[in-house]
């Protein structure tokens, strides 16, 4: 019967596997038990974050001698998705989720999938959206879940625009500037988790809704985007049957970045009480946390004027993930967090939502 285990490991640079390395050197976990991996490297989060793809290629260069696969095998079968971007008192770092026998009845599953190759022209489009959903569903199957309520939490990690691979003959993308492209591939993912949980109806018109409706969303939908993909990779927990009891899974949607019930209701929910914040033991059972947020379009929060759309000298996720990030880390009393912006459609709009793993 498998277990899900989860190891949150540090990084002192973004090709530092050295824990990781431990680990499977002291038989501790083996190189063929891991299921996928979420982290945050210290790059900008931008199209030109080359730290994602770097942490990649040394994760899957260590993987590949431990397991005797050629790294891209492992590359094609384990889903590595990272954000880049730890402003503030945000911790580079990446927990690793591995499945192990296990013997009882009851716990968290964990299913991943890969959709095929995506084509520039098709991010942002109906086509990537179809493509999602195809793919929660291939990875809800993997894990034995059932039905889509039986989903807490979708990560996907989408492919970016990399202007230089278009070539004159193919049809024109959704948008090569840099933001507005991954804005549209992160929208085309979240809209398709969507439609695979029946969260937004079946005849919508999801490309039209892209970047554009935003009462159309998912509250279980949690969506980077990068170069350093070429595919839509995907990372679903639930419950499901023949799983061995093992970490806690709690998800709860933020109304907006300044959420603190919904954020300590999301650790409390977990069996972490946030009182304000994490007693050390409670700390010490901390196994993930993921966020998601963004900048309000309306320029506001709570009624107040905020300035993240309009500063020219700082991105504003860059703003976003280091005031969440402090948000979240002040309860956690860690800095470890997987906290990344561009919500386009996770959540309602300006808002997003948080995940936390306990161990234990």
């Amino acid at each position: 019967m498998p277990r899900l285990v989860l190891h949150r490991l540090p990084m002192a640079h973004p090709a530092d596997l050295a824990a990781l390395a431990a680990l499977l050197e002291a038989g501790t976990l083996r190189a063929t038990e891991i299921s996928a991996i979420i982290g945050k490297t210290e790059g900008n989060g931008g199209l030109n974050d080359f730290t994602r793809g770097y942490f990649t290629q040394s994760l899957m260069l260590l993987l590949g001698r431990h397991a005797g696969e050629a790294p891209e095998a492992l590359a094609a079968r384990i889903p590595c998705v990272l954000s880049g971007g730890t402003e503030g008192v945000l911790s580079p770092h990446y927990t690793v989720f591995a499945t192990v026998p296990g013997d009882g009845a009851g716990g968290l599953a964990i299913g991943t999938a890969f959709s095929p190759p995506t084509p520039p022209w098709q991010l942002g489009r109906q086509a990537q959206v179809a493509a999602v959903a195809n793919t929660v569903r291939a990875a809800m199957a993997q894990a034995g879940i059932a039905s889509p309520g039986d989903v807490a939490l979708v990560q996907v990690k989408a492919p970016a625009l990399q202007p230089a691979a278009l070539r004159p003959q193919d049809p024109a993308p959704r948008s090569s500037a840099a933001g507005p492209a991954m804005a549209y591939s992160r929208a085309a993912a979240a809209l398709g988790v969507a439609l695979a949980l029946g969260e937004v109806p079946a005849e919508a018109d999801l490309e039209a809704a892209l970047l554009s409706d935003f009462s159309l969303y998912s509250n279980r939908a949690s969506i980077s985007s990068g170069i350093e993909v070429s595919c839509n990779e995907v990372v679903v927990f639930g419950t499901a049957p023949g799983w061995a009891p093992g970490p806690r899974l709690a998800v709860r949607p933020l109304a907006d970045a300044l959420d603190l019930p919904a954020i300590c209701a999301a650790f409390t929910a977990a069996g972490l009480p946030a009182a304000p914040q994490l007693a050390p033991a409670d700390r010490a059972r901390l196994g993930c946390v993921l966020v998601k947020g963004e900048p309000d379009r309306r320029g506001t929060i709570r009624g107040a004027r905020h300035t993240m759309l309009g500063d020219t000298d700082l991105d504003p996720q860059r703003h976003l993930r280091g005031a969440l990030g402090g948000l979240v880390a002040g309860v956690a009393g860690d800095g470890r967090l997987f906290v990344s912006g561009g919500a386009e459609h996770q959540g309602p709009e300006g808002g997003g939502l948080i995940a936390v793993f306990a161990n234990g």
